[in-house]
């Protein structure tokens, strides 16, 4: 008997013991949700050093090479000897790159710097200038382009050039094109040989203008936008070669489809000779890879063509091959059902390079090998492959689970692999693509020691159509009891071009789930159909009905979610942002009887209002789908709103315009519907950052505490 009471007073000391331990780490604060950048794991920046197989790392204010076979160091500069030679006075290691082995290149005071790491000088300094989408060419040249206004100019290293010269603002040249889909990113495009420069021109006098609103001048100031809604006139694209010797600019002549078409990927020959364009029609059914001669912008010819009932979507430029530049990379997800790279010449596919029912990525090649990145090991989990060109063999690179995003050399020989996985915060290795094992170089510490953070899970749930594992993430409150019952927050993004659960560190955690968590909610998220990294059928099923096939996978998870006991069905909420915000609505109004409380941020409400280049892609034109237009309107389920909705909204949004938000609440008056509330945020744009972001997590917290406790 006594034996027994000193073993229960002993188990009662270690469990009062592991409360108070709890009880002594903290929880999370707004502050830390939005800014705290410490609970982010530490990084360890490197990079190869050139064409070499050393790669890169600041280590005690000096630069250090670091040779890949061997680890033997040696440093390179250090912070001091930086300073001298450039009369500089950083106070720790600036930015920089490598122009070879032994050439760094460091910019300072308006200046890019070419610094000989043998006799400590600088070798070449040439004057960065100023503009908007500031283009280097490629090499070690120092030739700019930029943009002022709607102008492109070009700055050959001692004098500005203007490239074009409109008078018309609806002219734009240089910019980005397309509102940045397709893979777009920029409108400038040097040759290799920097004897050219390409570029974008969109003409946008056919565009509707929407107003925003500048609250801050005395009287208040409209802004107009150039925004094509969907069905409505949209931007006429073309493409510029100006040659920088003679001065005169010629365009390439695209005449596939109708002038509204899309002109994406540009890529250069290696000798400068051609340039490869993926034209696109407006419908996104049909795409042509041509080629053009960058001289005279003469057709040359049609090196393929793809077409796809619901949509093709190119989104990568060609990669030519380096021992064979007649051969080139191309990547879609139109011919095999999943995004696959294909070796190619000018007369079209030579063969498929790396056979896997999965989504690929291309990363590097080398003489014998091609480099890629797949989630053929689960689509949660990127790992690195090589495929050897000649035989198709594959391999992988990457043994360690999780999310690996790496960097090969130069050589092939070698890769630097960042990783990290649910629970490892990030590891960085030194991995050798003969197989062998990698070099572990840096292991970050878990940055959130002394905050009491819930267990994060990742499981699967079936999706509506039986068909497919669909992944979430689940947070469980703090001191999770079993036998009681917990109000819960389903976090929904949903749309196209996301994957919000990945095998990471804290499998993608946004820190609101975990202050959530932390103060007595589940937290659930799930990727549905419609999101990327499975496959065409899996995107693709929500064509011309946006919303639907994810809103029956969600309710799947969340049926799934419901059985367990320990989760109060009559407290059950949903949030999200843009497509998140569109999927909040959408649940709430849809599914009343299951959700009582919604914060909807950024909400598309009626996809007629969205613009051009992604509505159309899955939604179609409204005069082509009205059916599908209004099944998923969300004016039309205004009045089946029950539970209590928060609507947030940029201001000055110019992806989601303000008209979609607005038109909602109108409706909602319109039909005495009471049970929403709006907060606008008047100088935010899409996404509300800094201090405005802690205000908005108060309000949406505050909302769910309010009206979900």
């Amino acid at each position: 008997m006594k034996r027994k009471l000193i073993f229960f007073v002993t188990t009662l000391l270690m469990a009062t013991l592991t409360v108070s331990a709890q009880t002594d780490r903290k929880l999370l604060s707004i502050e830390d949700v939005v800014l705290n950048r410490e609970l982010t794991p530490k990084t360890y920046p490197v990079q190869w050093v050139g064409e070499s197989d050393s790669y890169s790392v600041v280590e005690d204010n000096s630069l250090v090479a670091v040779d890949a076979r061997t680890g033997k160091r040696r440093t390179l500069i250090s912070l001091e000897e930086l300073n001298k030679v450039l009369s500089t006075d950083f106070k720790r290691f600036p930015a920089y790159s490598f122009d070879d082995a032994m050439s760094l290149v460091v910019s300072a005071h308006n200046m890019r710097n070419t610094i000989d790491l043998k006799s400590r000088s600088v070798t070449t300094s040439n004057k960065i200038p100023a503009g908007a989408n500031l283009t280097r060419q490629s090499g070690k040249g120092g030739k700019y382009a930029y943009t002022r206004d709607n102008n492109l100019y070009l700055f050959d290293g001692e004098k500005e050039v203007a490239v074009t010269a409109f008078e018309d603002k609806n002219i734009v040249c240089g910019q980005s094109v397309s509102r940045n889909e397709f893979g777009i990113s920029g409108g400038i495009f040097f040759s290799p040989d920097a004897s050219k420069l390409a570029f974008y021109q969109k003409d946008e006098s056919q565009v509707t203008d929407f107003p925003l609103l500048d609250i801050t001048t005395r009287t208040g100031t409209l802004k107009n936008i150039k925004y094509p809604m969907n069905g409505m006139a949209s931007e006429r694209v073309s493409l510029g070669v100006y040659d920088i010797a003679s001065g005169e600019t010629i365009y390439m002549q695209v005449t596939d489809f109708d002038e509204e078409r899309y002109l994406t990927n540009i890529t250069w020959s290696p000798d400068s000779q051609r340039i490869y364009i993926q034209v696109l029609d407006r419908t996104q059914k049909n795409v042509h890879l041509n080629s053009y001669d960058a001289t005279t912008g003469k057709f040359i010819k049609q090196i393929l063509s793809e077409h796809n009932d619901r949509w093709v979507e190119p989104q990568h430029p060609l990669v030519f091959m380096r021992n064979n530049p007649s051969q080139f990379i191309y990547s879609t997800d139109n011919r095999d059902g999943y995004w696959s790279l294909y070796l190619c010449n000018d007369k079209g596919v030579i063969k498929r390079l790396a056979t896997t029912d999965a989504d690929v990525k291309y990363v590097a090649q080398d003489d014998k090998y091609v480099y890629y990145t797949s989630a053929e090991v689960s689509p949660i989990d990127n790992h690195l492959f090589k495929v050897e060109i000649a035989t198709g063999k594959q391999m992988r690179l990457t043994p360690t689970e999780g999310w690996h995003t790496p960097s090969v050399s130069h050589s092939g020989k070698y890769f630097i692999d960042t990783y990290s996985s649910l629970k490892v915060p990030r590891v960085v290795e030194v991995g050798r693509t003969d197989g062998k094992p990698a070099r572990e170089v840096f292991r970050a510490e878990d940055p959130t020691v002394g905050y009491n953070y819930s267990e994060i899970t990742i499981g699967t749930v079936k999706s509506a159509d039986g068909k497919y594992d669909n992944y979430y993430r689940l947070i469980k409150p703090l001191d999770f009891d079993p036998t009681k019952k917990y109000p819960v927050i389903l976090y929904v993004y949903g749309g196209p071009h996301s994957q919000m659960v990945q095998n990471t560190y804290l499998a993608q955690l946004r820190r609101w789930e975990m202050y959530m968590a932390q103060r007595g909610y589940v937290v659930f998220v799930m990727d549905n159909r419609g999101t990327q990294n499975r496959g065409a059928e899996f995107e693709k099923a929500i064509h011309r009905q946006c919303g639907q096939a994810e809103m029956a996978d969600q309710m799947a998870g969340m049926e799934w979610l419901m059985s367990h006991e320990w989760v109060d069905k009559e407290r059950i909420g949903v949030h999200g942002w843009s497509y998140g915000g569109f999927m909040t609505i959408s649940l709430i109004t849809n599914y009343p009887e299951v959700f009582k409380v919604g914060v909807a941020g950024g909400p598309v409400i009626d996809w007629k209002w969205y613009e051009v280049m992604y509505g159309e892609r899955y939604m179609d034109n409204v005069h082509n789908n009205p059916e599908g237009f209004a099944k998923t309107s969300l004016i039309n389920k205004a009045t089946s709103l029950k539970g209590k909705l928060l609507i947030c909204q940029g201001a000055v949004d110019p992806v989601v315009v303000w008209e979609h938000s607005l038109s909602f609440v109108r409706e909602c008056v319109k039909n005495n519907i009471h049970s929403v509330d709006y907060f606008p945020y008047p100088c935010a744009e899409h996404n509300v950052y800094g201090t405005d972001a802690v205000h908005l997590y108060n309000k949406i917290t505050n909302y769910f505490e309010d009206y979900l406790r």
